[in-house]
């Protein structure tokens, strides 16, 4: 990658009304329904680092999610996206970060609405 002229960086936080081991237990699922590489995945510190698939003249974006408590019944989690891009790319890779980003919040909002709350 020596054509890399900048990083295209994203990040995102929400607070979610499932339990953090709820929420962290259905992300596998999550990456596998997005056909998204896990590269790393630290349960105990609720951190992950994640590959998405490459789009249309685009490089693929390395997603770090990380999951916090905010109580009992809520968490709160953050996603940081990272995209290369090249001057020949940035027309068409403008925003692919943030839309990554946000396909994965999308996903799992989908994925905890089918689980019933505990």
């Amino acid at each position: 990658m020596n054509e890399v002229a900048y990083i295209r960086k994203e990040k995102q936080t929400f607070e979610i009304d499932y339990p953090l081991a709820e929420v962290w237990a259905a992300i596998p699922d999550v990456l596998n329904s997005l056909q998204w590489t896990t590269e790393q995945m630290d349960d105990a510190a609720h951190h992950a680092e994640v590959k998405t698939k490459p789009g249309f003249m685009s490089y693929g974006s390395t997603l770090t999610i990380e999951g916090i408590v905010v109580d009992e019944k809520k968490c709160r989690i953050t996603v940081e996206g990272a995209t290369p891009v090249t001057t020949i790319t940035a027309l068409a890779d403008f925003g692919r970060t943030s839309d990554r980003v946000q396909l994965f919040f999308e996903t799992l909002a989908r994925r905890m609405n089918g689980v019933k709350k505990s």
